[in-house]
């Protein structure tokens, strides 16, 4: 078996190993490919790992050798999932590899919109601190999580791990999925949209990208939701519309936001959210710990293993 691997480098910087994948047959990686460079580096090809290089017809009609294709990850957007079933071609995913690093991740967002850490401990470097009166408390902003509303829109794997943090900090958890919009589990209270949007202080996208969600929080999504809320993005960048997003951060409409993602990665200089305040932003590595990246190679491995040995993969998607 030939495979090629497009953008390893997000995955394994140096400190994991890919000789696992070696053993399946001849592997070349790349740490990162641009998608014109993909059909001639992924060339006669059987199997391809793909992280954000996008696997479509270009690469299907160049590659016509290939039969296995898997996402780094659990998103497979970047994979044009009907074209390669319609070539006989098997596509998989990596699911629940980074479900308790994502959690971590959202709540770290979510925390640092409520206590802004970074401003109390430059006041210390820059000798604010000087009791009272003088220091400048004020100025940072401290808000007590207790007894205030989370809103989990989506509540899979990764959304009930974030639901449990929000609920250990005395939080009240509202979630809404696209099967169940009512009812309560284990104190998460299940409704409608609209009304955890209504209802809740922090609201934290947990939802795949579908044409359904793509530019969905935009501004009428963003007028159900109450004055000076927190949104905090780990799903996919272009879930927010972020023109209407970064003008809700300037008007007062949303007090703050906790990002992940962004719809363009790496950030665009002319990216709004960048110059919105209040909004922190960080490089997409909610996934990235090593912990997370070492069950994704199990899993990777599990997966190529079955494709080998029975043609089908266990994380298939498209069927």
């Amino acid at each position: 078996m030939k495979i090629v691997i497009t953008d390893g480098f997000a995955v394994n910087p140096g400190d994991l190993c890919w000789d696992w994948l070696a053993a399946f047959g001849d592997l070349t990686v790349y740490d990162k490919l641009t998608d014109g460079d993909a059909p001639e580096k992924i060339g006669d090809a059987d199997a391809v790992f793909t992280n954000r290089v996008k696997i479509g017809q270009a690469v299907l009609d160049a590659c016509p050798n290939l039969k296995y294709v898997s996402a780094l990850g659990t998103g497979y957007d970047m994979i044009d999932v009907p074209a390669c079933r319609a070539r006989g071609v098997e596509v998989c995913n990596v699911p629940g590899y980074s479900t308790d690093s994502v959690a971590q991740t959202a709540f770290s967002l979510l925390l640092a919109c409520a206590f802004d850490l970074a401003s109390y401990a430059k006041m210390v470097r820059d000798g604010n601190w000087t009791g009272i009166p003088g220091f400048h408390y004020e100025r940072a902003r401290f808000t007590e999580l207790a007894g205030k509303t989370a809103g989990i829109y989506g509540c899979g794997a990764i959304g009930t791990k974030m639901a449990r943090i929000c609920q250990a900090f005395g939080m009240r958890v509202l979630a809404t999925r696209r099967s169940k919009t009512e009812g309560e589990e284990d104190g998460i209270r299940f409704t409608d949209p609209d009304t955890l949007l209504r209802e809740s202080d922090f609201v934290s996208f947990h939802c795949p990208l579908t044409d359904g969600t793509r530019g969905m929080v935009n501004a009428e999504f963003l007028s159900k939701m109450k004055d000076g809320a927190v949104i905090v993005n780990t799903s996919r960048g272009a879930v927010l519309n972020e023109a209407d997003v970064a003008e809700a951060l300037r008007s007062g409409k949303l007090s703050g936001a906790g990002l992940d993602v962004l719809a363009k990665e790496p950030a665009d200089p002319a990216n709004p959210l960048l110059t919105a305040p209040n909004c922190v932003i960080t490089p997409h590595c909610a996934w990235t710990s090593k912990e997370a990246r070492l069950r994704l190679m199990d899993i990777l491995e599990k997966n190529l293993r079955s494709f080998a040995e029975t043609g089908r993969g266990i994380n298939r998607v498209g069927v």
